[in-house]
């Protein structure tokens, strides 16, 4: 199950469970879109690969006897940050931008 992250690992925007602006890489590295689209240009500064939009976790279980939905499963609260630097994001989106995420 997706944890959800509620900010933008590098501006540190806040991204709740319900936002259209959330994406992430296959890891759940999680931005906005607009550090994706302008600062990382779709490279994820840990793993190199793409961004996608997060889905959105229903609120409510519509099937009640499997206890799903953002009631039973909240979204996390505890915030990350890229520990990488301006410079080495730079270094590294510039190295393999030029890639299409499933070449990379």
């Amino acid at each position: 199950m997706l944890e959800l992250r509620p900010n933008c690992e590098l501006c540190d925007r806040d991204l709740p469970p319900h936002s259209d602006e959330a994406r992430i890489c296959s890891y759940e590295c999680t931005y906005c879109a607009e550090c994706v689209d302008t600062v990382l240009r779709n490279v994820c500064p840990t793993c190199g690969g793409g961004f996608a939009p997060r889905p959105m976790r229903p609120l409510k279980a519509w099937r009640p006897e499997l206890n799903l939905g953002l009631a039973n499963h909240p979204a996390s609260t505890k915030r990350r940050h890229s520990k990488f630097t301006s410079d080495e994001i730079e270094s590294h989106v510039s190295q393999i931008e030029h890639l299409a995420p499933k070449d990379r």
